[in-house]
């Protein structure tokens, strides 16, 4: 049938009649365009030979459409009859007449764009290639053909290089001739052919263009067109390769130098791509380049300022212009206009090199906060807007830097801090950007207040004394007619962020300046502008009423009226974005949470409008936390009018799908009960509790939270609601006892359980002994749910212990006894054992319990039991009966450590849990109950076990020495200092364990007594003990992510040995014979591990001390191709390091891509368990994480991981996969996505 319809098409194609031709064609476009479209060999002959002859047809419209019959017709044909129609197309190009070359050229561009790679590909390019060479290098060719050629094989090199390897050499020698041509048309397309070219090359013929295009450069009598076509040739190259370039920068670098420097005057264009070049080698080639940073660095700032048509002498006459006279100066100014002066591309190239700098090189930014910071902020006055504008996004991007580097560790206190720095310059950057902000251009408008923006998210109330001279400049943007959206929106997105950073008091003589424009803004029809303006009125309110002293510091009366009827408006109508009706919410929501007492009148009407827009599903969410805002007001807001139906609303709310909505709304209802329970009716008390129980489970603990945290809200107000205890005993206490039983119980939803059960048998008509019982039982592997898990003993022993101190003390004493007894009796179960010493242990932590005689000889007796679980939990209620009574238990634990040898480990983790508490508690009574010669005692029993065979013992003496140094640091540090020299390498492990311990996240004493000796611990990494330096590692990685300031300083001889921690040691790999085969076991990997994880930490906390190019390779790409549990945190450096040093992941992409695909087509054998599979699964998965973020970089990535992307990552079942996690990433924040791994 496809032939027949062809064959009825190529007659009419035979037409003279131009029109009849034209619809012959266009109907065979349509037929080739058809998927299941065939030809036999005789009509795929034909049809080829007459889309070739309508190439030459009269008719432009005509040789168009068959261009396009081109595409499909390649892809259907077999190749023989492809290398025909190329052949032929490629006659046409090379000896045709012009009409037939531009039509050749256009088709052979669709042809190439359209094969697929394989042996078609490759017979085309064996086909194609020479014709294409004797193209270009026939001297009778033309101009116009050589031309054509060279974007010809430019298309072909960037899809099928790698298949043209042994053309390559002809191909170089073929193009580094035209870069000599007289024509610059010709030399533009031979450097961008030149550069496709070098992707693929190899590095020798690579060596080999480059050190011919530097010959050519050292040649100081070439015409300076050809010196700036080699310029050009050696970025483009650098930019097409990345770190394969590096070698030949140390004699690239000085050579463009000197060029740049001995320039001639009117020689622009040269100083232009000798900055361009220098910004590829910064950002491409990060290691290589950095012996020429500096020399680059100042380079771009000599010619930041570089304007030899225009002296500064006028520019301070500018300055001095007053500002009545400031129009007529800026119309003198427009009348300057030279159109020869192409200085401004020097200056423009000058800042993007200067930002490649700032960007690529965080360890640099105090040097570029003392050099470029200035220099930047002095151009700000720059007179070209486009090189005004880039000025900006420089110092934009050391902004942002800035941000990175001291992100979890700025201290603006500290002099060496860029912070410090930054504060200093803040004067003499608003000073500049006050001058932008009256200019006339919109554009530089913008661009000013960009750079505010930043500078408010870095440096937090750093504008304080500055609002005086700024708000002219907002007032401005926002009431001038000229004032385009864009310069709206970043007007009050500043002022959005400087109020919320900086104290009220600094707006209050402002507010009358700035609410008008503000409240004008709400007004306006842009939605976006609208919606910015109204987050405005949200801090404005806030500023106005910063607190309900009285009298209040400054008068918000004559404004409260204004800012509600502006907002009401908003809030009433109905034809607007979904963004602006939410932003009204939330302010008519803060408006009657702050300045309720003045709007009492209006809240008849105000407030059913809200519950209406709570009814509404598009904005409920909004609105559910409106009034959460409402309820939490210290104003006492009178919502009796619509209170119950609120309520109503917000109990149906708890059982839709919209996790979201169900978490707002208990915190809604939260807030509700708490300050209006007595107006709120027993009847919705009761709906409530029903809606809860479906919500307390352990798949969503922060729900759970929220929920019982609502329970404890309602048990509280036992007047008005005295039956609240008995519904929720009814339905929401059995949910709580199956959610007591959950391995995964922690953190909020623990402490909020303990809280339930204290408020639960305080509230009316609940028996203590019946709760207790119900608790208790639930451990039993009879009780409804199932078996309670390990981690469950712990949460149902703190619920009990909260439980009985609230019943008070007679019921707290009867239960102890009944525990004890439990224990003394020879017939109790293991579970039964277990719960009963862990209940004795959080009792006696909270409770003196020395009353009860022997309590210590019965828990001492169950270490001799055979289950190592009792004798874990005996060890941790010994530790926490003596905390609640030191002066009494103490000394027995010390005797019993040092007399009974078999029970030591269990005893020194008992002495573990007292120091632990002590450390934690902290404080006067910490100091007052552990007495110096308790301390001296505990010393010399824990450092006589230093030395243990058993790892265990020498992981708790660690532990409990780190505590210690917490409470006496002046004791304990000198000593544990002492023992770094220790000839015992078990010594030496123990004390680096212990300074762990005692680098905590909160500051503490003992952080000034570490800061001076920090090093002698940390530099154990070079030890010669794997296990010691196992410990440095894991000191340093802690020190790293709780106190970065304890390291920052000791990095730079810290990484290196750091770093020789990451490389597989082959005398750590010894292969063990099993008998019938044998097992390679890798002692180093451990080290390995910990090591990557500590950079990763180290990327979080100290950037500015790490040179990323340096760590990639080889440390990071040795990691990418290592074990399993090593590549694991190597994906996830990865990802961190494409986000914050885009350009030096970028420079090395080509090298990451072997590593990766070898992961992602890792299969496992087929007779791998399940945990084998899972583990590969995972892997994979982290895997596609990583190449998500690199593929994220901003920049153009290379070709060969184009190429991996398209051929391996977004094919078959691993395209599944990748979207998958693309989906994950796009969904959840960078710091959620850094966790998955």
């Amino acid at each position: 049938m496809a032939s027949l319809a062809v064959g009825l098409i190529l007659e009419k194609i035979a037409s003279k009649d131009k029109d009849f031709r034209y619809m012959a064609t266009s109907d065979l476009l349509n037929e080739l365009q058809k998927d299941n479209f065939k030809l036999d060999t005789d009509t795929e002959r034909k049809v080829s030979q007459i889309v070739l002859q309508q190439l030459d047809d009269a008719s432009g419209d005509i040789s168009g459409l068959a261009v396009k019959c081109l595409a499909p017709l390649v892809k259907k044909v077999h190749e023989g009859r492809v290398v025909e129609i190329v052949e032929s197309l490629c006659q046409k190009l090379l000896t045709g007449k012009e009409q037939q070359r531009d039509i050749a050229s256009i088709a052979l561009k669709t042809v190439v764009a359209k094969i697929s790679t394989g042996n078609v590909a490759q017979c085309v390019v064996v086909s194609l290639t020479p014709k294409m060479i004797k193209g270009i290098t026939n001297p009778d060719t033309s101009t116009e053909v050589k031309s054509e050629c060279l974007d010809i094989l430019c298309d072909v090199l960037h899809c099928f290089g790698s298949l043209m390897t042994a053309d390559h050499e002809k191909l170089m020698n073929a193009l580094l001739v035209q870069l000599n041509l007289q024509r610059a048309g010709l030399r533009k397309r031979a450097i961008q052919c030149l550069a496709t070219l070098a992707a693929t090359m190899s590095d020798d013929l690579l060596a080999r263009a480059t050190v011919n295009v530097v010959q050519l450069l050292k040649n100081k009598d070439v015409k300076p067109d050809m010196t700036r076509t080699n310029i050009q040739m050696i970025g483009a190259f650098c930019r097409a390769v990345g770190y394969r370039f590096g070698p030949h920068l140390n004699e690239v670098v000085p050579l463009l130098i000197s060029y740049c420097h001995n320039a001639s005057e009117n020689d622009d264009e040269l100083r232009e791509n000798i900055l361009q070049a220098l910004e590829i080698f910064i950002l491409r080639c990060p290691r290589d380049v950095s012996p020429h940073t500096d020399l680059i660095l100042g380079l771009a700032l000599e010619y930041l300022s570089y304007d030899p048509n225009f002296t500064d002498d006028m520019d301070e006459d500018q300055d001095e212009v007053t500002d009545g006279e400031e129009d007529e100066d800026e119309e003198s100014a427009d009348e300057y206009s030279d159109d020869e002066d192409m200085s401004w591309k020097v200056r423009r190239a000058a800042a993007k090199c200067l930002s490649a700098v700032i960007s690529s090189r965080p360890e640099m930014i105090c040097t570029l906060y003392i050099k470029a910071s200035p220099k930047l902020v002095e151009r700000f006055k720059e007179r070209e807007e486009n090189v005004k504008i880039d000025v900006f996004n420089a110092f934009i991007d050391l902004l942002r830097q800035t941000a990175n580097v001291t992100k979890g560790s700025g201290c603006i206190a500290n002099p060496s801090s860029p912070l410090h720095i930054l504060q200093q310059e803040v004067p003499k950057v608003v000073k500049s950007l006050n001058k932008q902000l009256r200019e006339k251009s919109l554009k530089t408008k913008v661009g000013a207040f960009s750079v505010l923006k930043e500078l408010v998210i870095v440096l937090p109330n750093s504008l304080s004394e500055h609002m005086g001279s700024l708000v002219p400049g907002i007032e401005k943007a926002l009431n001038d007619k000229a004032s385009n959206s864009n310069l709206k929106i970043e007007a009050l997105v500043f002022t959005r962020l400087v109020m919320a950073s900086h104290s009220s008091a600094v707006f209050h003589p402002h507010i009358k300046a700035l609410s008008a424009p503000v409240l004008a803004a709400v007004g306006e029809r842009y939605y976006k502008v609208t919606a910015e303006a109204l987050r405005v009125c949200g801090e404005l309110v806030k500023a106005i009423r910063p607190n309900f002293d009285t009298p209040p510091t400054f008068d918000f009366v004559p404004f409260v009226h204004p800012i509600y009827s502006n907002i009401y408006k908003r809030l009433t109508a109905q034809d607007q974005d979904q963004e602006v009706k939410e932003c009204a919410i939330s302010c008519m929501g803060l408006v009657i949470s702050i300045l309720g007492d003045h709007l009492k009148n209006e809240m008849g009407t105000c407030l059913p409008l809200l519950l209406e827009r709570l009814r509404n599903e598009i904005t409920r969410l909004t609105a559910v936390k409106a009034f959460a805002t409402i309820a939490e007001s210290s104003l006492n807001i009178d919502l009796s009018s619509v209170l119950e139906q609120v309520v109503t609303e917000l109990t149906t709310f708890l059982r839709k799908a919209n996790r979201a909505l169900r978490q707002a709304s208990l915190v809604t209802l939260n807030s509700l009960l708490t300050a209006y329970s007595s107006k709120i009716s027993p009847a919705s008390y009761e709906s409530i509790v029903t809606e809860l129980s479906s919500l307390i489970s352990d798949a969503d603990l922060h729900m759970t939270a929220l929920t019982l945290e609502l329970c404890c809200t309602m048990m509280i107000d036992k007047k008005h609601h005295a039956n609240a205890g008995a519904a929720i005993r009814e339905r929401v206490l059995p949910q709580a006892l199956i959610l007591v039983k959950s391995s995964l119980l922690q953190g909020q939803a623990l402490q909020t359980l303990q809280a339930f059960f204290a408020a639960l048998v305080q509230s009316a008509n609940t028996s203590f002994d019946v709760l207790l019982d119900a608790l208790l039982s639930t451990a039993r592997s009879a009780s409804p749910g199932g078996p309670a898990s390990k981690q469950a003993f712990h949460s149902i022993a703190q619920c009990a212990a909260v439980l009985c101190l609230a019943a008070g003390d007679a019921m707290c004493s009867e239960t102890v006894s009944m525990l004890i007894t439990t224990l003394r009796s020879s017939n109790g179960t293991d579970a039964t054992q277990l719960l009963s010493l862990l209940c004795l242990g959080e009792i006696g932590r909270r409770k003196d319990l020395s009353s009860h005689s022997n309590i210590e000889l019965v828990v001492i007796g169950s270490f001799q039991s055979p289950s190592e679980e009792i004798k874990a939990a005996a060890s941790f209620a010994l530790g926490n009966i003596a905390v609640g009574n030191l002066a009494q238990y103490l000394s027995l634990i010390l005797t019993q450590i040092d007399r009974q040898a078999k029970l030591q480990y269990l005893l020194l983790h008992s002495l573990k849990e007292v120091i632990a508490r002590q450390s934690m508690d902290g404080g006067a009574k910490g100091k007052m109950d552990l007495q110096d010669a308790d301390v001296q005692k505990i010393l010399s029993l824990l450092f006589t076990h230093c030395e243990s065979e058993e790892e265990g013992v020498r992981n708790v003496v660690a532990e409990c020495l780190g505590k210690l140094a917490l409470i006496e640091p002046e004791k304990l540090v000198p000593a544990l200092k002492e023992r770094t020299a220790s000839p015992s390498a078990y010594t030496r492990a123990t004390v680096v364990i212990a300074i762990k311990f005692t680098i905590v996240e909160r500051p503490q004493p003992i952080d000034s007594y570490i800061k001076s000796c920090i090093s002698s611990f940390l530099l154990l990494i070079k030890d010669e003990d794997r296990h010691v330096r196992r410990a440095a590692v894991s000191a340093l990685s802690t020190a790293a992510h709780n106190k970065p300031a304890l390291v920052k300083d000791l990095l730079p001889t810290l990484l290196p040995l750091l770093y020789d921690q990451t490389v597989v040691k082959k005398e750590l790999i010894r292969t063990v014979d099993l008998g019938p085969f044998k097992h390679i076991v890798d002692d180093g990997l451990e080290l390995r591990k910990g090591a990557f994880e500590c950079v990763d930490t180290l990327l979080d906390s100290c950037l500015d001390q790490i040179d990323p190019s340096y760590f990639i390779t080889p440390h990071l790409l040795s990691g990418l191709a290592d074990h399993y549990d090593v590549k694991m945190p190597c994906h996830l450096i990865l990802s961190k390091l494409s986000a914050k040093c885009g350009g030096a992941v970028l420079a090395v992409m080509d090298a990451l891509v072997e590593p990766l695909e070898k992961t992602i087509q890792h299969k496992t054998k087929a007779d791998a368990v399940k945990q084998e599979v899972d583990r590969n699964e995972d892997m994979i998965r982290s895997a596609l994480r990583a190449i998500d973020s690199l593929n994220r970089i901003s920049g153009e990535p290379t070709p060969r991981f184009k190429a991996f992307m398209n051929h391996v990552v977004k094919v078959g079942p691993l395209a599944e996969k990748y979207n998958a996690v693309r989906h994950e990433s796009d969904t959840l924040g960078a710091g959620d996505i850094m966790d998955l791994n």
